[in-house]
């Protein structure tokens, strides 16, 4: 129950420095006094089909990530999940938060918390954010009641949520096969049925941001994430060895492309590596949607892009494996992608 509630109990505490825990090492830390360029991902009208395709696959192989405006979640869903998110962060109080609070010993478990990897008391640095984690499909694993009741339309936001994010997702993997002239379905067959995810991430007022992270260097372990952020700022990605900054964007979805579709890909779409960090201001908040195969699913570079002077670039890999994997070595940067390179 401790560390669920450890960022927030540290920053209503009004300490004047930064728990040893949360403190990161040098070589890990912003540098906040040259704050990096912005990130000139491109913005992508998904209403204008001709030219999506080709901007999309673009941006996978540039960046790994971009926005999508008319994307078609409607706006008034966007704007009341983010206030839903900072209504239980902000004015829910500690012992009703608790009372959700995730399992800290299992691995992406349901509920709120702030401790993301696994590993014993001491040998993890903590990430400068508590979050809430919502298992969303398939619909045999959601079950509204491990959310909160309050406010009233908390449940059905996020259930509507949930679906308009996966119908998005399945829209996108068409595309981004389409891009490299696969079939379309083909991304989407080799992920198989979709487990999603959505974690709300609310990262307080750091009184040193200088040492900290809200969320530490990785890319994303899964197919395709869909991400929503206030207005505060601070997600950053990694570009020819710099950390650009990523400017929100209103009523923008920002895609970034997962670990596992870089694989699919062989390698020609590179997955995202990010980081969030924090100010000494502004409390920020997120909201990231995450569509994964599930663990028994063998993922594997597309056979269409294998071929006689193509070699896979990637071992095949359970992705249960690969979650077990991620969680309990930590990501640091894309290393557990890096693994199954062959």
């Amino acid at each position: 129950m401790e560390t669920a509630s450890r960022v927030e109990a540290v920053t209503k505490g009004g300490l004047p420095v930064v728990p040893s825990q949360y403190i990161q090492p040098p070589e890990a830390r912003p540098n906040l006094h040259h704050a990096g360029d912005a990130a000139p991902i491109p913005t992508i009208d998904l209403s204008i089909s001709d030219s999506a395709t080709e901007s999309i696959g673009e941006a996978c192989r540039n960046w790994g990530a971009f926005h999508v405006v008319n994307h078609g979640v409607p706006i008034h869903l966007l704007d009341r999940m983010k206030s839903l998110g900072l209504s239980f962060f902000q004015d829910c109080p500690l012992e009703e938060k608790l009372q959700y609070a995730c399992d800290s010993t299992s691995a992406a478990s349901e509920g709120y918390g702030s401790r993301m990897l696994l590993g014993a008391e001491g040998d993890v640095v903590l990430d400068w954010r508590d979050y809430f984690d919502h298992h969303t499909l398939p619909l045999s694993r959601r079950d509204p009641s491990h959310w909160p009741l309050h406010p009233p339309d908390y449940r059905q936001v996020v259930e509507e949520y949930g679906n308009e994010m996966k119908k998005l997702a399945q829209k996108l993997l068409g595309i981004i096969s389409e891009s490299l002239s696969l079939p379309c379905s083909s991304i989407e067959e080799a992920v198989g049925e979709i487990y999603q995810n959505i974690t709300m991430s609310y990262y307080p007022p750091c009184p040193q941001p200088e040492l900290t992270l809200g969320l530490q260097s990785h890319s994303d372990m899964g197919a395709l994430t869909l991400l929503i952020q206030d207005d505060v700022g601070g997600l950053q990605l990694y570009k020819d060895d710099h950390w650009l900054t990523v400017p929100p964007i209103s009523h923008a979805i920002l895609v970034l492309i997962a670990d596992q579709t870089e694989i699919i890909t062989n390698g020609i779409y590179k997955s995202a590596q990010h980081r969030a960090v924090t100010n000494a201001n502004r409390a920020r908040l997120s909201v990231a949607t995450f569509h994964d195969p599930s663990k028994t699913a063998r993922i594997a570079p597309a056979s269409h892009l294998i071929g006689q002077h193509t070699k896979p670039a990637y071992k095949e890999v359970v992705y249960g494996q690969y979650v077990s994997s991620w969680y309990s070595k930590g990501p640091e940067g894309k290393r557990n992608l890096d693994a199954l390179l062959c």
